[in-house]
């Protein structure tokens, strides 16, 4: 049976897209697959050193992207990592555009084992989140301190939202107030500048949630709004948990490593006949019930038949 298994690992790893390799303690290449070694240029019979298949790919353009044009102080740093820390992972950029994502382990002998995969899916969609978040916030009015769409800006889409649901019936959508609990307090106990360091934090915080269909902007003081069109209720509510978890995480006050905040927010679905003041009271109205019922979570106001009914003389 153990031939079986190794056949079959033989036979995977042959195959497989993931590059690995495998070092012994002079640094020298004593296994590789073909992922790896069509990657870095090393041919079939060929056991070069680390540092060898480093040079010489720099000295081609090809394999990973350095960054650097004296290799000797950047082969001098990175063998020093190389040697001392069992394991690390690393991100390494290539010449054709791959991205990989790279985990180095070592025994106590001294040979290093290399697992990369490739993770540029992953980079692009992170990029073209980017750019659509960017889209979003151009030549959008923006406020001085988060650098978000201000509260004239905001409410304006809003009323572009509720037109464009009343104009097209297969539309809909939420609207969610977010606000950020205890803030008076920590601007009582931090003073006005940690105060607005929180602010900001969060603004960067939730544009990262920001889709190019959204609008997210400041309404004033420690309230923001988003806008989520063509999203249902319970989409919307599992966005701003995610929300949530990332500010808990939060720290961005870096001489008061212990600190964190959290947030608040009432979640409302458009309405047939909806005006913007109907949606934004059943949100506020919903802000409120989180507050009452311990902050730091999201409530909704939804309507009779839409998923998961709620109101706000209910407990969710």
């Amino acid at each position: 049976m153990t031939g079986d298994y190794l056949k079959a690992l033989m036979g995977l790893q042959a195959r497989s897209p993931v590059l690995m390799s495998l070092y012994d303690q002079h640094d020298r290449l004593r296994f590789a697959n073909a992922a790896f070694r069509s990657t870095y240029h090393v041919g079939a019979d060929e056991s070069p050193t680390w540092e060898e298949i480093v040079r010489r790919n720099h000295a081609a353009g090809r394999g990973m992207i350095l960054g650097t044009d004296d290799i000797d102080t950047w082969i001098g740093t990175a063998l020093e990592r190389r040697l001392t820390v069992p394991s690390r992972t690393t991100e390494a950029e290539l010449h054709d555009g791959r991205s990989l994502w790279v985990t180095e382990t070592i025994d106590e002998k001294g040979w290093t084992l290399s697992m990369a995969v490739d993770v540029t899916a992953i980079r692009e969609e992170e990029r073209k989140h980017r750019k659509d978040r960017d889209f979003a916030l151009r030549d959008t009015p923006v406020e001085e301190l988060t650098h978000v769409p201000d509260r004239r800006h905001t409410l304006g889409k809003l009323a572009e939202f509720i037109q464009n649901c009343a104009e097209n019936p297969q539309m809909w959508g939420c609207v969610a107030i977010v606000d950020i609990d205890y803030f008076k307090a920590i601007n009582d106990r931090y003073g006005p500048q940690r105060a607005d360091d929180v602010l900001i934090d969060f603004a960067r915080q939730m544009q990262g949630f920001v889709r190019r269909s959204d609008c997210f902007g400041r309404l004033g003081g420690e309230a923001f709004m988003l806008i989520l069109p063509d999203t249902t209720v319970s989409e919307s509510n599992l966005i701003l948990d995610r929300l949530l978890e990332k500010v808990r995480g939060a720290r961005p006050l870096s001489n008061i490593p212990e600190f964190y905040y959290t947030c608040s927010v009432g979640l409302a679905e458009y309405r047939e006949g909806d005006k913007v003041s109907d949606i934004y009271s059943r949100a506020n109205q919903a802000l409120n019930l989180a507050k009452r019922e311990g902050r730091d979570r999201v409530k909704r106001y939804t309507l009779p038949g839409s998923d998961h009914e709620f109101r706000p003389d209910q407990t969710s």
